[in-house]
């Protein structure tokens, strides 16, 4: 049986652009990766936004995880 991130990989839903952050937040892995001018942030390889800048990216991250119980 195939999980989740398998299915994930097999649809082609990489991240695409140049990694500008990286780092592990509370057990879970954190990027941000610049893609055509805009700065995508991911947590645990899911897409949570695109911002205009790396420290808006940063900011939206912290507080998302600060504010996720689980």
């Amino acid at each position: 049986m195939k999980n989740f991130v398998q299915i994930r990989e097999l649809a082609g839903r990489k991240p695409k652009g140049q990694v500008v952050f990286n780092k592990r937040v509370k057990r879970m892995s954190v990027k941000i990766l610049k893609d055509m001018g805009k700065y995508v942030s991911y947590i645990d390889g899911d897409r949570l936004d695109a911002y205009k800048s790396q420290k808006e990216a940063e900011k939206a991250i912290m507080t998302f995880l600060k504010q996720y119980k689980g």
